[in-house]
C-alpha cells in the first residue's frame, strides 16, 4: 500500500474529511441565507422606490396634467441613477422617458414584474433587467416607472465570488490541516506498531512513548504500558516459580528417591519396608502441598477464583480461624490475643481468607514464639479504618529486616534463619494473592520488636443481618 493510500485509509482522514464536508455544507448553508435575505431587501428597498415614485407621479398628473407630469418625467430621466421613467399614450407611442425600448406587451400589462429593456442613450443592442410597475392614467396614457437590478447582480456575483472563494480556502484549509492531524496520528500510531512489533518478539522491555498531551492515545499508550507491566511482572513470577522449582523440589525430590532407594537396598523386615513407604507417603503429601500452594497462587493471580466470591463479615471469619489457632499457641506457651470489631462487611471469599489468616497465624506462631523470644505474644486484630478493613497479626520475634519484606513475598523466598523451620516459602505468598483478589493489599510493618502483618481489604457498603444476642436484646 502506498503512503497515500495508507494516509486515505486512516480513521483521522476519514474523520477530517466528514468534518470539512459539514463545514462546508454548514458555511453555504449560512452564506445562501445571507444572500438570499442581502438580495430580499435590495428588491424591497427597488419595490418601495417604485412604489414611492408613481404615487408622487400620479398625483403631479392630477394636479397638473400630462404637460406637467411629461416635464416632471423628462427632468428625472435625464438625472443619473438607475431609475426608469415612461410615459405613453393608450396605444403604447412613448411621450417621455429614458426608456428607448421594451419587450411587446409589456407597456399593456398592470402591477410589478421584471422585464427586458432598453435606455435611450444606450447604443448597445444588449437589453438590461429592472423591476417595473405600469400604472394607468386618468385619459387612457399609462405611466411606467423602474429601478435597474444592475446593484442586484453585482451583488450576486459578489455573493457567488465569495462561494468560490470560501470554497477553494475551505477545501484546501481543510486538506492540509486534515494531512497534518493525519499524519501527526499516523506517526504515533505508526510508532506504537514498531514498538509492539518489537515487543511481540520477545522484548518486553519495550514501552509506548506517551507525548504528555492526555489525548485519547497517551491514555491508550498508559493502559498499553501498565499491561505490558502487568504481564512483565507475571513473565517473571513464572520464570522464579519455575528457577525456584527446579531448585526447592529438587531437595525433596531427591530425598524422596535416596529413601525409596534406600528402602530396596536395605529394608529386610516388614516393618522396615512400611517404615520407608510411610516416610515416603509423607514426602509425597508435602509435594502435593507444594504444587497445590502453588496452583491455588496461579489461579488467585489469574482473578479465576472470582466466581466464588459473596458478601460476608470478615469479623466472623477472624474469629473462627483465630478459635482453631487458640489451641496450638496454648500448646506451643504462647499468649493469643484476640481483637475484632464488630460489623466488617467485605466481598469475597470466605475460604481464601480464612486459608490467609491460617498462613499469617502459623508463621506468627512458628516464627514470632521461638525460644529466643522472651515475650511469647501473638496478636490477632481486626478493625476499620478510613474504609477498610484491616486485619492485623503481630508477634514478638525477630522479624523481618526491612530491605528483606518485599522479597518474602514471593514464592519459594526463605531467610536464612528460617531455613531450619519447616515450611516451602509460600505462605505468604498466598496471603498476598489473596488480598490482590480482594482488591487489598498486604504489609509487612516492624512491631518493635517483632513483624506486624497488616492485611487492608475494601469494605462494602451492606446491611449484615444482627446476631441472635442482638435480637433478643432488641
Amino acid at each position: 500500500m502506498t503512503a497515500l493510500g495508507k494516509l486515505f485509509r486512516t480513521t483521522a482522514f476519514k474523520l477530517s474529511f466528514a468534518y470539512l464536508l459539514i463545514f462546508t455544507i454548514f458555511a453555504f448553508v449560512g452564506l445562501g441565507y445571507v444572500a438570499w435575505n442581502a438580495q430580499r431587501l435590495l428588491t424591497d428597498q427597488f419595490i418601495s422606490t417604485i412604489e414611492t415614485e408613481i404615487n408622487s407621479l400620479s398625483e403631479q398628473y392630477r394636479f397638473g396634467g400630462l404637460r406637467r407630469l411629461v416635464n416632471i418625467v423628462e427632468r428625472r430621466s435625464r438625472a443619473p441613477g438607475a431609475m426608469l421613467y415612461l410615459v405613453t399614450t393608450e396605444a403604447g407611442e412613448r411621450v417621455a422617458g429614458n426608456i428607448g425600448a421594451l419587450p411587446p406587451g409589456v407597456i399593456g400589462q398592470t402591477g410589478q414584474f421584471e422585464t427586458l429593456y432598453n435606455r435611450t442613450d444606450e447604443t448597445e443592442t444588449r437589453p438590461d433587467v429592472a423591476i417595473v410597475r405600469v400604472y394607468l392614467l386618468p385619459g387612457g396614457f399609462r405611466l411606467l416607472v423602474g429601478r435597474d437590478i444592475e446593484e442586484r447582480r453585482r451583488l450576486q456575483e459578489v455573493i457567488y465570488r465569495a462561494f468560490g472563494y470560501s470554497l477553494l480556502f475551505i477545501v484546501v484549509l481543510g486538506c492540509v490541516g486534515g494531512w497534518f492531524i493525519t499524519r501527526r496520528v499516523l506517526k504515533r500510531v505508526d510508532d506504537m506498531t514498531e514498538i509492539t512489533r518489537h515487543i511481540m518478539t520477545g522484548d518486553l522491555g519495550g514501552r509506548l512513548k506517551i507525548a504528555g498531551t492526555g489525548d485519547e492515545l497517551d491514555r491508550l499508550a498508559q493502559n498499553l504500558n501498565d499491561m505490558l507491566d502487568r504481564i512483565g511482572e507475571l513473565m517473571r513470577g513464572m520464570q522464579e516459580v519455575s528457577d525456584n522449582i527446579a531448585h526447592d523440589l529438587k531437595t525433596p525430590l531427591t530425598r524422596l528417591r535416596n529413601k525409596a532407594d534406600e528402602a530396596l537396598r536395605t529394608a529386610s523386615t516388614p516393618d522396615e519396608l512400611k517404615s520407608a513407604l510411610e516416610a515416603t507417603i509423607e514426602e509425597s503429601d508435602n509435594l502435593i502441598r507444594i504444587f497445590n500452594a502453588l496452583l491455588m497462587i496461579a489461579r488467585l493471580e489469574a482473578g479465576n477464583a472470582r466466581e466464588g466470591l459473596s458478601d460476608f463479615d470478615v469479623a466472623e471469619a477472624v474469629r473462627d480461624v483465630a478459635e482453631l489457632y487458640d489451641a496450638l499457641a496454648e500448646d506451643a506457651g504462647v499468649s493469643l490475643e484476640i481483637s475484632v470489631e464488630d460489623g466488617l462487611p467485605i466481598h469475597g471469599s470466605r475460604e481464601l481468607l480464612g486459608q490467609a489468616m491460617a498462613n499469617l497465624l502459623d508463621n506468627a506462631l512458628k516464627y514470632g514464639a521461638s525460644a529466643e523470644t522472651p515475650a511469647k505474644t501473638v496478636s490477632v486484630s481486626a478493625h476499620r479504618t478510613d474504609g477498610e478493613v484491616q486485619i492485623v497479626v503481630a508477634d514478638r520475634g525477630p522479624g523481618i529486616p526491612e530491605g528483606e519484606r518485599s522479597r518474602v513475598l514471593e514464592r519459594f523466598v526463605r531467610l536464612e534463619m528460617a531455613r531450619s523451620r519447616p515450611g516451602f516459602g509460600l505462605g505468604l505468598s498466598l496471603a498476598a494473592a489473596v488480598a490482590r483478589l480482594h482488591g487489598g493489599t498486604l504489609r509487612l510493618e516492624d512491631n518493635g520488636p517483632g513483624l506486624r502483618v497488616v492485611l487492608a481489604l475494601p469494605l462494602k457498603a451492606m446491611e449484615l443481618p444482627q446476631s441472635p444476642a442482638l435480637q433478643s436484646a432488641a
